[in-house]
């Protein structure tokens, strides 16, 4: 099997017809010194490991490396391999003849998988007998990077096979790398998806619709939250909140507020009992102590014709009836966020919705977009117009969720820097 060569390689002056060749008798230095500069110039330490090195032509010439480009450590056996197998070896030269530990079982290669689980990360080069080329196969097969013949070795072959070996070794540690990167991130895919909520409202004639787009690059979760909850008395609780930054820790700190918003809400808490025990939650999980959340709850009666509103430094809900023109619901008894004022309160408002009506709830992160090439933003007084617009459209449920987020992204000239969630709930006839 001829040594493969790496294509992005200088062409040695001996295989070019400029130099003349060295006699496999004459030195293997100078020639290791000149094929090694030649192939890229970088000083490459191998590591050899046979059982008797002062019998072999390549160590008589090459265990020197004062004034070469291809240094040579040589090991008589795996011990001693152990002991100079250190970060700077770049390659292994093993030869497959050495007696493995223990005998091997009768395994033929089982000193090269001995090898290969001591020095996982290194280059291996198989050195097995001239003609033996089903054995040296076999070893690429279970893990080196390639084999040669011992007695058709001399220092030209040697550096490029142990180039080639040492590219092909970091092109095989890249992929698998990247592999397990790939893999990671589809994990970590199913984990945040698993995270987003899975709203309880069995037996609510309300229909819930939600839309979420975070502002990180490839995430699925951000630090904004939501979720909406039936309890036994027929009361339907929905929250949406927004933790400040946009990493995986926030991310995080909003995952488990809005479990403790439910586990609370399900224990019979509202309005500003709950609040401030979901204050205490933040303050405990948080990483910093400038780290705050805004929240909007909203408790939705049985009858669904009126409702209680809390907010905690989040915008008012926006609520739509048949015939009237979409408007905001009060916010003039907004408390303060989340995590900024020990022993704050947060009023509840009661609010009434009619027999007919939509109400959504959203963070800022659908407000804040630039419009226009002035930078000016769209604010709620622009997303009231955009939503009635919508809905004058025919637009309802998930579609209109859908359109809206689209159309602030649109706006904005592209991608949303902040996270955006916005939620719909509709009672209708």
């Amino acid at each position: 099997m001829p040594v493969p060569v790496p294509r992005p390689r200088a062409i040695p002056a001996v295989e070019s017809g400029v130099a003349p060749a060295v006699p496999r008798d004459g030195s293997l230095k100078e020639e290791a010194h000149r094929a090694a500069a030649s192939a890229g110039g970088t000083a490459l330490t191998l590591l050899l490991i046979e059982d008797d090195p002062s019998g072999s032509a390549l160590a008589a010439n090459l265990l020197d490396p004062s004034g070469t480009a291809l240094r040579v450590r040589t090991a008589r056996n795996l011990t001693e391999a152990g002991r100079l197998l250190t970060d700077d070896v770049h390659c292994i030269l093993l030869d497959l003849a050495l007696p493995a530990p223990g005998g091997g079982d009768g395994d033929e290669l089982a000193v090269l998988r001995h090898v290969l689980e001591l020095a996982p990360r290194h280059a291996v080069l198989a050195l097995t007998a001239t003609g033996d080329a089903e054995r040296g196969a076999e070893a690429v097969r279970v893990g080196a990077q390639d084999y040669l013949f011992r007695d058709e070795l001399d220092a030209r072959l040697l550096s490029r096979a142990i180039r080639y070996a040492v590219e092909r070794k970091r092109s095989d540690t890249a992929e698998r790398r990247l592999a397990e990167g790939r893999l990671r991130a589809q994990e970590n895919r199913r984990l945040e998806r698993g995270l987003l909520p899975t709203p309880l409202l069995d037996g609510s004639t309300l229909r819930f619709a939600a839309r979420y787009r975070p502002g990180r690059s490839r995430a699925l979760l951000g630090g904004d939250f939501y979720d909406a909850v039936r309890t036994p008395d027929g009361t339907v609780h929905a929250m949406i909140g927004d933790v400040c930054g946009h990493g995986p820790d926030e991310a995080a700190l909003g995952v488990e507020l809005r479990i403790a918003w439910r586990a609370l809400t399900l224990a019979g808490l509202c309005g500003d009992e709950l609040l401030g025990t979901l204050q205490q939650v933040l303050e405990h999980e948080r990483a910093d102590d400038e780290i705050f959340a805004t929240l909007c709850t909203v408790d939705i009666a049985p009858d669904g014709r009126r409702a209680g509103l809390c907010l905690a430094g989040h915008p008012a809900p926006l609520v739509a009836r048949p015939g009237r023109a979409p408007k905001l619901l009060p916010q003039e008894n907004n408390g303060p966020a989340l995590g900024l004022l020990p022993g704050a309160r947060w009023p509840r408002m009661q609010v009434e919705l009619g027999s007919e009506w939509s109400l959504m709830l959203y963070t800022d992160g659908l407000i804040e977009g630039r419009v226009g090439e002035d930078g000016e933003r769209l604010g709620q007084d622009g997303m009231v117009e955009m939503i009635s617009r919508q809905l004058g459209e025919g637009l309802r449920g998930a579609h209109l969720l859908r359109a809206a987020v689209s159309e602030v992204r649109d706006l904005n000239g592209g991608e949303l820097t902040d996270d955006v969630a916005v939620v719909l709930l509709d009672r209708t006839r």
